[in-house]
């Protein structure tokens, strides 16, 4: 049998404000000269206002999105924008850091656990951003534009016909519940992690929170899904 983890990339694996100051910074520059100051402005607060309330946005990346809608700014350029900054994942202009001990939890895991990545990121810098967390040579498959929620299902559909699945993510409707759905555990990561933590299989403010939750899940013969509430794993976010 065989336990497989599906893990995000973007506020999963890949973490740090390097890629969305990039994407506020990439679509400013698309707008006229004398706005673009202001814009980026507007912008990076939107990406500090989703830190401080994690209410109004469904991640950072929609905070950007939201703020620059409201500008009057349209999807075209924001799509341009966003793949701009994609060119430049993982330099000095749109750093990554991976969770505390990200390569020795991986290294850590049971032989007969396959690790596999499904983002809605383009492959784009995405094997350069892995080399820069230190994890390139330990995530198996990939699977990048998915266009999640939808496009998560059929990885975790073939993944349970050998075992259980933990899908782990930071956006509980795009990343765990089509996971849910369909018998698998779910790890619920990042700043929303409290508002849906009665919903999911454990949940924690990183993925460094959870290691020894999933460690526990990946040396369990069944999965954990219908435990009840009450016993989940779940961790409060410590500033």
């Amino acid at each position: 049998m065989t336990h497989t983890i599906v893990f995000d990339f973007d506020g999963t694996l890949a973490l740090g404000l390097g890629p969305l100051k990039a994407y506020a910074r990439c679509v400013a520059e698309l707008v006229e000269t004398s706005r673009r100051e202001s814009v980026e402005a507007e912008l990076d607060a939107a990406i500090l206002e989703f830190e401080r309330s994690t209410d109004r946005y469904r991640d950072a990346y929609d905070a950007v999105r939201q703020a620059s809608l409201a500008l009057g700014i349209e999807d075209e350029t924001l799509s341009r924008g966003y793949m701009a900054s994609r060119e430049v994942l993982a330099t000095e202009a749109a750093p990554v850091k991976a969770p505390a001990g990200l390569r020795e939890f991986l290294e850590s895991l049971p032989c007969y656990v396959t690790v596999t990545m499904v983002t809605n990121a383009p492959d784009i810098r995405i094997t350069e951003a892995l080399i820069a967390l230190g994890v390139e040579d330990l995530i198996g498959a990939r699977v990048c534009s998915a266009r999640k929620p939808a496009g998560i299902e059929a990885v975790v559909r073939d993944a349970l016909q050998h075992g259980p699945v933990l899908s782990v993510g930071d956006i509980y409707e795009f990343d765990l519940a089509p996971a849910l759905e369909l018998g698998a555990d779910a790890a619920l990561v990042g700043d929303t992690s409290g508002r849906y933590s009665d919903r999911v299989t454990m949940a924690g403010a990183t993925l460094t929170d959870l290691y020894p939750a999933i460690s526990a899940w990946a040396t369990s013969s069944t999965a954990l899904t219908h435990v009840p509430p009450g016993t989940r794993t779940n961790h409060e976010r410590h500033n």
